[in-house]
């Protein structure tokens, strides 16, 4: 019965994961409304690193030299990086398009299993594949061509947003290979710490820098003038959205299979897009529905089928 109680509870935090990543998007465009994307994702990190630094403090590991550089790589890629291509995508898109392209990860960490880990992929994984990258595509096809404006969908952004995911792809693959001797929950923290430096130093230092060199002068960090629906939106973003999922996530990974619980990442597209069309008027056109059907349905494919459980993969 206990077993039971933990394997349901293992579920729910997986499940609940999943609800809240799929409001990021949104509150991600709440905070966009009033500054740019380098200022919205490093508040949206601090917050999240208010959450993670309690685990760092508490939970310290030695770290050899090789996992020191490991880490700050897949930190450099996963935050940074991954984020500043994430959100510049969604500002030239729509919530319900970005949210519909993330649907797509679940199929491309199990092509990326098969082609870097020597994970098997049977005939059906592949037409599942095929079915999501053809998704994709449709969803691209949707967007407009022409140079993007704020609340409409455009093939930049789309194709931004695709990136970001690839680029997520090799974090992942990388912060697998630390949680082979270290708790996924540690070398989480320590990613997100060391990442919200990094994106500290490119969004801060030219402004922190510029006094010194002649030359037009930068705006200073957006304070004051953010409204308090704007901070509300980064604080959630921060602390539920990005360092409470992570740590649902790892804790439910933990008892339940991956290749179950890796079902409940749809959760995000599902609920991103449908918080798109109602709470912010978007609209999706007949390829966006079309491809959004076919990634979720690829997604759902291969996430529940009867196979092994796969190695903890950690989403942040």
């Amino acid at each position: 019965m206990a077993t039971r109680r933990v394997e349901f509870m293992g579920y729910g935090a997986c499940a609940l994961a999943g609800g809240l990543w799929g409001t990021g998007f949104y509150f991600g465009r709440l905070a966009l409304n009033e500054m740019s994307v380098e200022y919205m994702v490093l508040y949206r990190f601090l917050f999240a690193s208010l959450g993670m630094l309690p685990i760092a403090l508490t939970q310290r590991v030695r770290l050899t030299r090789s996992e020191v550089w490991i880490l700050l790589i897949s930190a450099a890629f996963g935050i940074p990086i991954q984020f500043l291509l994430q959100f510049h995508g969604l500002a030239l898109t729509t919530v319900s398009h970005a949210s519909l392209m993330v649907g797509s990860m679940p199929v491309l960490l199990a092509a990326a299993a098969a082609i870097f880990a020597g994970e098997r992929l049977d005939w059906l994984g592949w037409v599942a594949l095929t079915g999501s990258t053809i998704g994709v595509a449709l969803i691209v096809l949707g967007g407009s061509r022409s140079p993007a404006t704020r609340g409409e969908p455009s093939l930049a952004g789309d194709l931004l947003v695709v990136a970001s995911l690839v680029i997520a792809l090799a974090w992942i693959l990388m912060n697998k290979r630390l949680m082979e001797t270290h708790s996924p929950t540690v070398v989480t923290s320590y990613s997100i710490l060391s990442g919200t430096l990094m994106l500290g130093a490119i969004t801060l230092g030219p402004w922190i820098v510029h006094p010194f060199f002649k030359g037009h002068a930068l705006e200073a960090p957006p304070m004051a003038e953010v409204s308090h629906t704007a901070w509300i939106a980064l604080a959630i973003s921060g602390l539920l959205c990005t360092a409470t999922t992570t740590l649902l996530w790892n804790w439910g990974i933990h008892h339940v299979p991956a290749s179950r619980a890796g079902v409940f990442l749809n959760i995000e597209p599902a609920l991103g897009s449908w918080l798109g069309v109602r709470l912010l008027g978007e609209q999706l056109g007949p390829f966006a529905w079309a491809g959004g059907g076919l990634i979720l349905t690829a997604a759902v494919i291969l996430t529940t089928r009867g196979q092994q459980p796969e190695p903890e993969i950690i989403l942040e």
